[in-house]
């Protein structure tokens, strides 16, 4: 809490340097000055002691209380890590039964905040909280972080914890969820509902538990950061515009900082964990927090931990879920709260192509098996063209080549276009796919669209240029200066052509001259890339435009829908372990509900969106906001 009396008295002392402001105006600005966790003079922040805090019951020993054990363990096997080491210790409370899976709770820096005599206590915090219901049965996980050993006396060991804590990317989640975590459940039971896992962790392992919970939400749903580190290590100072811009996770949340936290290169902890407070409410999450005046420690968030502890294990076990109703976020006008992806198919290695015709017929590739398939209004799911049972029929003398299938469009007139990179040709489907017309040949394409008007627009990336061909012309470049060219699609209205460059940051936009050109190109809709991710690209691909004028494209990290400006405003993620999103398109004309491939599978979901189909008339969608 904020100490008036103490901003009374500092104001006070600042009035003599004041001229022509009234004391009530002067205590009132020192007060949003001391709220902001700024001092006066130029930023710069005072240390002191810090302290003492208010002793919680639930952190002192009592005897009447069953006691947990703790059992000590190295690991020194990891290959996401390699050459590391690291103690573990293991929290067993003494109602645990092996017959019934006990809830988890993993924390960070795990040895240090795992002593009895440190800050936080948490093992009599445990017992306390655990014997008086305030929390359930949870076995802890205390972890290190990893350390190479030194090669000899001269040497220093690499230090493994910023890489593993500050990187906002999976790695750290899958050391957890494929290597360290089967160890301890070799012998104990714990639940692998993620209502039941929570998370936590000070400083860098503030934003290493914050970041486990929000790569992976299917796993762990409660989190508690002290002094958490939402700057510019490795990428966690964008975490919060991320929260901001991606679809709402079911997390519950508790934050704890203090004012004078660290105000340093890489950026201010004070003002990054309110902006994190900031962006989670206004995205609809689960958040709590507690604002102090201390410094970069475990002390204040020590203090309070029994506390958090009953924060973020309140209800249990009611699920932890979204909350669109209260969601500022672009989730809740785009997007439907109960709504989840369905898997349309899956058994693939690598999918794409997604395009659908007016009747609603879903149409996509799998590029690697050289399989065209149809999904029809009534689900089922039939082969429309396969390359290598073609190939076998021609005989032919030299091998196809992967990609066989890049992309595949729907035309004005209902027929379906492909890019075959094997043949070096885009083609038109005949007679349900068993014969093709060459369209274009000598070409390696990647994305093709069908504009309304017969024009068939295709994307060669060995060249980084778009194609065009219209019925009785030959092929010819209709545009150039793209960085790269990948996915292809039309705006709303049909007048622009936006390409994705699958390697860059940009999807560019080009405006349609009246012969079909393409004129003033520009790196236009910015994308995001995944913060600390060893291969930054975008993976930019596949692209559908709504009725309304977004642009949805399919990247790494999601379907990322921009507005008419080329503004990212709302990220929809993946199915849990379905890899990057390679197209998106609407299932048919007027349809709510997008379907996309990701990878080795297909899903649909259901939207508020609206379709905007190339292969119809084009609409004018309103004037975005500038």
């Amino acid at each position: 809490m904020i100490d008036q009396k103490r901003i009374r008295e500092f104001a006070a002392q600042r009035l003599k340097i004041t001229n022509g402001i009234s004391a009530a105006s002067f205590i009132g600005t020192m007060f949003l000055i001391s709220l902001m966790g700024l001092e006066a003079t130029h930023g710069q922040r005072k240390r002191g002691d810090e302290g003492p805090y208010p002793i919680d019951p639930a952190s002192v020993r009592q005897s009447e209380v069953p006691r947990g054990k703790m059992v000590k363990r190295t690991f020194k096997s990891s290959s996401i890590f390699p050459g590391t080491e690291r103690e573990y210790a293991i929290y067993i409370p003494q109602q645990y039964d092996a017959t019934k899976p006990a809830c988890l709770m993993v924390v960070q820096d795990g040895m240090r905040l795992a002593s009895e005599k440190g800050a936080s206590k948490i093992p009599i915090v445990f017992d306390n909280l655990i014997h008086a219901k305030e929390m359930p049965i949870t076995i802890g996980v205390f972890i290190n972080p990893g350390v190479v050993p030194a090669q000899n006396e001269e040497a220093q060991p690499r230090f493994n914890r910023s890489f593993e804590y500050d990187s906002i990317d999976s790695r750290y989640v899958n050391f957890l969820l494929t290597e360290l975590l089967p160890e301890v459940e070799k012998d104990y039971a714990i639940s692998s509902d993620p209502n039941d896992r929570a998370i936590c962790g000070s400083s860098s392992g503030g934003i290493a538990a914050f970041n486990v919970a929000w790569q992976r939400p299917d796993q762990f749903r409660r989190v508690y950061t002290m002094v958490g580190t939402y700057i510019g290590l490795r990428g966690a100072n964008e975490m919060s515009v991320l929260v901001r811009k991606t679809e709402p996770k079911p997390l519950r949340v508790f934050l704890q900082d203090g004012s004078n936290d660290l105000n340093i290169y890489c950026g201010d902890w004070w003002v990054a964990n309110q902006g994190m407070l900031s962006a989670l409410t206004f995205s609809g999450y689960e958040v709590d927090h507690v604002w102090g005046e201390g410094y970069h420690g475990q002390k204040h968030g020590g203090a309070i931990f029994p506390d958090a502890m009953r924060s973020i294990w309140k209800d249990w076990p009611q699920e932890i879920s979204t909350h669109y109703d209260v969601s500022r976020s672009r989730a809740a006008e785009m997007l439907i709260a109960d709504e989840d992806w369905e898997l349309v198919s899956d058994g693939h290695q690598s999918t794409c192509g997604a395009t659908s015709d007016a009747k609603g017929n879903l149409y996509f590739a799998d590029s690697t098996e050289g399989v065209v398939y149809k999904v029809a209004s009534d689900n089922t799911k039939s082969v429309v063209w396969d390359v290598k049972r073609w190939g076998a029929n021609k005989r032919l003398s030299q091998p196809l080549t992967s990609p066989m299938i890049s992309d595949l469009a729907i035309g004005s007139d209902g027929s379906l276009y492909g890019c075959l990179p094997c043949l070096k040709s885009v083609v038109k489907f005949k007679n349900d796919g068993n014969e093709f017309e060459t369209i274009a040949k000598d070409v390696k394409c990647s994305g093709i669209v069908a504009a309304n008007d017969g024009t068939i627009y295709f994307t060669v990336p060995e060249t980084k240029t778009v194609w065009m061909a219209r019925a009785g012309q030959e092929p010819v470049v209709a545009g150039t200066g793209f960085s790269g060219t990948q996915g292809i699609t039309l705006s709303t209205d049909q007048t622009l052509v936006q390409v994705s460059d699958f390697d860059g940051r940009y999807v560019w936009s080009s405006v349609r001259k009246p012969n079909g050109e393409l004129t003033h190109i520009q790196p236009y809709f910015h994308i995001h890339s995944p913060p600390a991710a060893i291969d930054v690209r975008p993976m930019s691909d596949g692209m559908c435009s709504d009725s309304a004028g977004w642009l949805l494209v399919a990247s790494k990290m999601g379907i990322q829908v921009c507005d008419q400006p080329g503004r990212v405003n709302l990220i929809i993620s993946p199915p849990t372990g379905a890899g990057r999103t390679t197209s998106v398109a609407f299932t048919g004309a007027n349809s709510s509900t997008i379907f996309a491939t990701f990878q080795s599978a297909v899903y649909k979901r259901k939207t508020k969106l609206a379709a905007a189909l190339p292969s119809e008339a084009p609409t004018k969608p309103a004037k975005p906001r500038l």
